[in-house]
């Protein structure tokens, strides 16, 4: 296939290319156009691009010396010949050194993915370049089709080993906490633990966790929910009579557990028995066996909650208007394409359809159809958050895509393109204690933890700082 596709490169008869490739693969011989382009960028005024430079001409160095002396020394290859392509763009100085891997393509990737780092909108201009550089490899004869993405593998993977030595200034964290722990009377047995189960939960995850409980922690009560309970009276109830409150359930059932552990003074257990267990997966206890182990130590941490309108308890996010629609669409493609293309698809459907929202939030009215409220600041920023540092920052995360505006869809899929939404003014992202919004014309249904809820004209949201005792292992 790799002979295949570059006897189909080398026969095809364009003008245009003859007249483009031979000389920019010419100006990419040892690197002096990535060093030319550096120098430009060095005297922008743009701090961003000067960064951009510097980590580009580094990355091509190590680049160079990777593919040059040691990837090619590592493997010889025969290169394609000159015989293989027209006279027209034949290289002048045919190279003697073996075909694999490209070094032009590796130090074109190394000098793109660098330079995005700092300014991923330069990035793309840079990259299309250096796909340019690439193919031009192939076009003249100088290199087969595998020899290029060799090449441009080399240069990508340097300039991210890069990012993880000396990370850009993008990718600071904005908020940095520290863990309050707590030492709590060990419970080998699960003494004073009383557990309520929901057995359909997690597609019978509830069964397996009350077998499991019943084995490691025989002193615990369990209470098994029945399909006419009432969730929050029996919570209730159940924490009336415990020393520890212990939840086993998905994230709405958890977050409700929450609430009626905070009202009592007692701590909660966390047993992930739901589809996605975002917040045991959060406090470190993806399975029961570690919720178990933090039980038997008495290992607690201090975590946040929000509520809502001073009634609901939140323990992850809530939302309005299309949100829950946009995760949905996004989880879909996200195996397959990745994260960042997936919200860029998703952000898309959404935001062609016409159910925006119209909200009031200090003193500003604006029509939104993505809004997002998280308990603790979320990451990264934009509308495809992966998880959070810790949950004890007391600040909301307050998300919402605004798309009033004359061109307002098409510029924030740009943005989202261009990875540069959190600079757009149709993006706002607010990191605060409390957040209060009215809702204009009808009431709107509230997504939270999972679960939709009743729709309300408005919205009252507040942080409380690690008022909730949590077990946890250290």
């Amino acid at each position: 296939m790799d002979h295949d596709v570059f006897e189909a490169i080398a026969s095809a008869d364009s003008p245009v290319l003859d007249a483009v490739l031979p000389p920019l693969t010419k100006a990419a011989n040892y690197s002096r156009l990535w060093v030319g382009l550096a120098g430009a960028m060095a005297l922008t005024r743009k701090s961003a691009w000067k960064r951009a430079a510097t980590r580009g001409v580094i990355s091509v160095a190590i680049t160079s010396l990777v593919a040059n002396q040691a990837a090619k020394r590592s493997w010889s290859r025969t290169r394609p010949g000159h015989a293989s392509v027209p006279l027209a763009r034949r290289i002048r100085r045919y190279p003697s050194s073996s075909s694999f891997p490209s070094g032009h393509s590796a130090s074109a990737a190394a000098f793109a993915a660098g330079a995005a780092l700092e300014s991923p909108p330069l990035g793309t201009a840079l990259g299309a370049v250096a796909g340019l550089v690439g193919f031009s490899r192939v076009y003249t004869g100088a290199h087969y089709p595998s020899d290029v993405f060799a090449g441009w593998g080399i240069g990508a993977v340097i300039a991210a080993l890069g990012a993880k030595i000396f990370p850009p200034v993008a990718s600071k964290e904005k908020i940095r906490t520290e863990p309050l722990w707590e030492q709590e009377d060990k419970r080998p047995q699960g003494e004073g633990l009383v557990v309520v189960i929901n057995p359909a939960s997690g597609g019978g995850k509830g069964d397996r966790i009350l077998k499991h409980i019943n084995q490691e922690l025989p002193s615990a009560e369990t209470i098994v929910l029945q399909p006419d309970d009432d969730v929050e009276a029996v919570l209730r109830a159940a924490a009336q009579d415990a020393q520890v409150l212990g939840i086993a359930g998905g994230d709405g059932t958890v977050a409700t557990a929450a609430g009626q552990a905070l009202a009592a003074g007692i701590p909660l257990a966390v047993f992930p028995a739901g589809t996605f267990n975002h917040f045991a997966k959060q406090i470190a206890c993806p399975t029961a066996e570690q919720t178990i182990a933090a039980v038997r130590e008495g290992t607690l941490q201090r975590v946040d909650v929000v509520t809502l309108n001073g009634e609901k308890t939140l323990l992850n996010t809530a939302s309005i208007g299309a949100y829950p629609r946009f995760v949905a669409i996004r989880e879909r493609y996200e195996k397959k394409l990745g994260k960042a293309l997936a919200a860029v698809i998703a952000a898309w459907q959404v935001l062609k359809e016409d159910d925006a929202i119209e909200i009031r939030y200090d003193n500003k009215t604006l029509k939104t159809s993505l809004f997002f409220v998280g308990n603790s600041v979320y990451r990264p920023s934009g509308f495809a958050p992966v998880d959070r540092a810790e949950i004890e920052d007391g600040l909301l995360d307050v998300r919402l895509l605004e798309i009033g505006r004359p061109f307002s869809r098409l510029r924030c899929m740009g943005s989202l393109l261009l990875g540069r939404l959190h600079r757009s003014p149709l993006y706002h992202e607010l990191h605060r204690p409390a957040f209060r919004c009215e809702v204009i014309g009808a009431p709107t249904p509230v997504a939270y933890d999972g679960e939709l809820g009743d729709a309300l004209s408005e919205l009252d949201f507040h942080s409380h700082y690690r008022v909730l005792s949590v077990f946890r292992p250290r």
